[in-house]
């Protein structure tokens, strides 16, 4: 049986349990054979605040310790330039081979502007796509855009079918209720010991740990 490969791409500046809660999910949900943790330096944000060095060992500590087991794949990071999933899934397939499923996972926020991503159709005839609600982010197809609605039909799948297919078919996830995001664990970073702000509710507690004997994402 052909094997299945999970990949969670992202800046991870800095990982939080968003992040986390993610990939297990989609580990419960896809038993994959392999997990891949993919740290972007991507071209629609500015600068990263964390070096690349940082983000890998935030990653190794955030995903050290889960029930499941988590590969960091540095492609994207070695390629030194600004990086597109599509490209970074060309080079997984050329790896992979033609039987395997690559599943690119992601929260709903992000299948809402997968239009603006380049070669955006290009990418299910490379992968299949994971993807889980967000409060705030729904997955009904009448709140995507038009194109990615149509692009969308006729593929949503069951986890077991998309286990069992190379690319083009789509998982739903309506069950991940955590709603954090990078910027907002940045901002909580500069202004929680001020405001009485969680930190332990956003980022895992040795991913704190480490940003706090770094001095990271302070003003």
């Amino acid at each position: 049986m052909s094997q299945c490969i999970a990949l969670l791409g992202g800046s991870f500046d800095p990982v939080h349990h968003g992040h986390v809660a993610l990939a297990a999910l989609f580990a419960e949900l896809l038993q994959p054979d392999q997990l891949r943790i993919l740290p972007a330096r991507p071209w629609q944000k500015s600068a990263l605040q964390a070096s690349d060095s940082q983000r890998i060992e935030m990653l190794e500590l955030a995903f050290g310790g889960q029930a499941f087991a988590v590969t960091i794949d540095l492609q994207e990071i070695e390629r030194g330039s600004a990086t597109y999933t599509v490209e970074t899934l060309r080079a997984l397939r050329a790896e992979l081979g033609e039987a395997a499923s690559i599943v690119f996972l992601m929260g709903a926020d992000q299948l809402q502007k997968l239009d603006t991503w380049r070669d955006w159709k290009e990418l299910f005839t490379l992968a299949n796509l994971g993807v889980a609600a967000r409060p705030g982010y729904e997955l009904d197809q009448d709140k995507l855009p038009p194109g990615v609605a149509s692009a969308l039909a006729g593929r949503l799948a069951t986890p077991a079918e998309v286990r069992a297919t190379p690319h083009g078919k789509v998982c739903l996830a309506h069950t991940l209720a955590v709603d954090i995001s990078a910027t907002q664990v940045r901002n909580s970073l500069r202004t929680g010991a001020d405001r009485g702000t969680d930190l332990g509710a956003l980022v895992p507690p040795q991913v704190l740990d480490y940003i706090q004997q770094h001095n990271l994402y302070k003003s």
